[in-house]
């Protein structure tokens, strides 16, 4: 039984009390991070059992609304929610937000040919997201096989025919890290240069080139592994920019980065939490939201810059009389990506001492961007801490 007295503070242990809802409608939702806050590669993490167990009624409804914000994106929101089901042992709705999902705005390019790279049923997300035409890159190797070199083994062994009747492509939609990166590296340059006609002979190199939407702009990521964090798709588009620049002499330019810590992603989750209240009949509007997450550079830098916008003069002057929310506060844990040996601290300064910036080139590097609000053990002190600052029983 360890209890939130502020920040990981440490409590005597005593026996748990069942939940009761204090008998009004919430007037605050959850975000939560899901690798490394709520599982750790398919394990869940034992406090999100419990802090689930808190956040549930007997009769297995969530008592506060609650969205689930992952820069995860090879994979099926169903697919997500179910695996996260599995994981928690409780039936999760589908507010699953990944970092492909804000896509579904961009209907100016739902219409073009559009190229596909990531890994798992990324045509099946596309077209889930709106659009109407795509290639991925294994249909773009196979049209064009003297293209992927890298691989000696998967050269052609003789001349291939020309090929006739593939579409031009009009953008490319980069949804997370793929296998194979030289060949996807490789194609994504290609069309880049030749503006979408990797088959033609190379005449000028465009500037600017074709729009480019990327997802999930994370460097590194938890999963089971001792070793701190595995290569996220930030990695991969570090490779693709730095190509792309020695190649060009010029910068690589994204129509969108999506998914955490972009503004875009944080207002769609905040959009679901207001719906999700609407459907439960909860009349009180939703003014705080608690951002839960284990990584600095993403989780808790979106929250702040969120928290920053919900602040900013601009959003006042909006005629937008839906906005009730007035806060995003920012709550990290030390189960995944951050962690912090010693007892929890209670300044957050010591979580920005390292000063290597993880986070992407297109996002300056402000360090009160990464100081959370609040840093706590797991996620269950996390639900703890909120429900003990909005004096929720």
């Amino acid at each position: 039984g360890r209890v939130s007295g502020g920040a990981g503070a440490r409590g005597r242990a005593r026996r748990p009390r069942p939940c009761r809802g204090p008998g009004r409608p919430p007037a605050f939702g959850f975000l939560f991070d899901v690798d490394g806050v709520l599982v750790r590669g398919s394990q869940a993490v034992p406090a999100a059992r419990q802090a689930f167990r808190r956040l549930v009624d007997s009769g297995g409804r969530l008592r506060v609304p609650v969205v689930f914000l992952t820069n995860a994106g090879n994979c099926l929101r169903s697919a997500k929610a179910r695996e996260l089901s599995q994981a928690l042992g409780l039936q999760v709705p589908a507010q699953v937000i990944l970092s492909h999902s804000p896509l579904r705005l961009f209907s100016q390019f739902h219409q073009k040919c559009m190229l596909v790279a990531g890994q798992g049923p990324v045509e099946e997300n596309a077209h889930n997201l709106g659009f109407k035409h795509v290639v991925t890159i294994e249909a773009l190797r196979k049209a064009y096989p003297l293209l992927d070199m890298v691989d000696q083994s998967r050269r052609p062994k003789e001349l291939p025919p020309p090929t006739t009747g593939f579409p031009t492509i009009e953008g490319v939609i980069l949804f997370g890290e793929p296998v194979r990166w030289e060949t996807s590296l490789q194609l994504i340059t290609d069309v880049l240069l030749s503006n979408g006609n990797p088959g033609a002979e190379l005449q000028d190199i465009p500037y600017p080139h074709l729009p480019v939407l990327a997802c999930n702009m994370d460097l590194l990521w938890m999963a089971e592994a001792k070793m701190p964090s595995r290569f996220g798709h930030g990695t991969f588009l570090l490779c693709l920019e730095n190509i792309y620049k020695k190649v060009t002499g010029r910068e690589l330019k994204y129509e969108a980065l999506i998914g955490k810590p972009s503004t875009v992603t944080y207002r769609y989750a905040e959009y679901l939490i207001k719906q999700q209240a609407e459907k439960q009949g909860w009349k009180s509007p939703i003014r705080r939201l608690y951002a839960v997450g284990d990584n600095p550079m993403s989780d808790i830098y979106g929250a702040n810059l969120y928290n920053t916008y919900l602040k900013s003069d601009d959003l006042h002057l909006r005629k937008d009389c839906n906005n009730s929310v007035e806060s995003c506060e920012s709550i990290l844990v030390c189960t995944g990506v951050y962690r912090h040996n010693a007892d929890v601290p209670s300044k957050t300064e010591e979580c920005t001492a390292e000063t290597v910036f993880h986070g992407h080139r297109d996002f300056c590097f402000d360090p009160s961007l990464v100081e959370a609000s609040y840093i706590v053990q797991d996620v269950n002190d996390a639900v703890q801490l909120a429900f003990k600052k909005e004096d929720w029983s």
